[in-house]
């Protein structure tokens, strides 16, 4: 099963949701600050990550921008803070999800599952792919410069890799699927999150602006995902 890495200063927290998870089957690792959970992330990978946002030596903030500099684990982010800014703002570093204090253990193993299973690689006996997409046993997809690996998770632009989340990779693949036609918000929602997890229009845009600043890092000149105002996103057709 999942290896589960939980970082919360608050040791009830850290005691229920670790039986809570266990008793679902993962294992779980925990830490108390945002210090050693950083150590900790770094040398013993898990599958997903919990991070509390308020802690003390370094805040879950600061240690999800640190990880993303080494790691795209998935990360679901604890708040006690009911602030849109807190949420916009951990989006644009490559937070995955978000639940706010105080919060079902049920809804959290909901959200652990989703996460998951969007991270996890598609089975390849799945039913097949449509004109234009992946085929059965070929996880990638080559669009010009772009090339996606599916089932390593892996992104390169122009032979140079570029990092991305679980969700920013499900955003970019619905766009790069299909050169040239226009993805709604509502359609990126349905291809990056499950149905139980609601999300809105800025948390899409926050993630495309993640997006093309990554690929910028490494070609000032990309300009592949276009902006249509009032409808949507596409991926550029070369």
């Amino acid at each position: 099963m999942p290896k589960i890495a939980l970082v919360d200063d608050d040791r009830n927290i850290l005691t229920s949701v670790s039986l809570t998870l266990e008793a679902e089957g993962y294992t779980v690792a925990t830490y108390t600050d945002g210090a050693s959970g950083l150590e900790g992330l770094t040398t013993d990978r898990p599958d997903l990550a919990i991070l509390d946002i308020k802690m003390p030596r370094m805040d879950g903030m600061e240690l999800l921008r640190r990880l993303r500099q080494k790691s795209d684990v998935p990360v679901i982010f604890l708040t006690s803070k009911d602030e849109e800014i807190d949420e916009l703002f951990g989006l644009k570093m490559g937070a995955d999800d978000f639940i706010t204090k105080p919060f079902s253990q049920r809804l959290l193993v909901e959200r652990v599952k989703s996460v998951l299973r969007r991270a996890a690689p598609r089975d390849p006996s799945a039913p097949q792919a449509q004109p234009g997409e992946p085929q059965p046993g070929k996880a990638l997809i080559e669009r010009g410069a772009l090339v996606m690996d599916e089932e390593r998770h892996t992104c390169t632009w122009k032979g140079q890799r570029v990092t991305l989340t679980v969700t920013e990779f499900l955003i970019l693949q619905a766009l790069a699927l299909r050169p040239g036609v226009v993805k709604s918000r509502n359609a990126l929602m349905d291809a990056a999150y499950d149905d139980q997890v609601y999300v809105d229009d800025r948390t899409i845009d926050s993630h495309i602006k993640r997006l093309r600043k990554k690929f910028k890092a490494v070609d000032d000149d990309f300009e592949m995902i276009e902006t249509l105002y009032g409808v949507g996103y596409r991926f550029k057709e070369q």
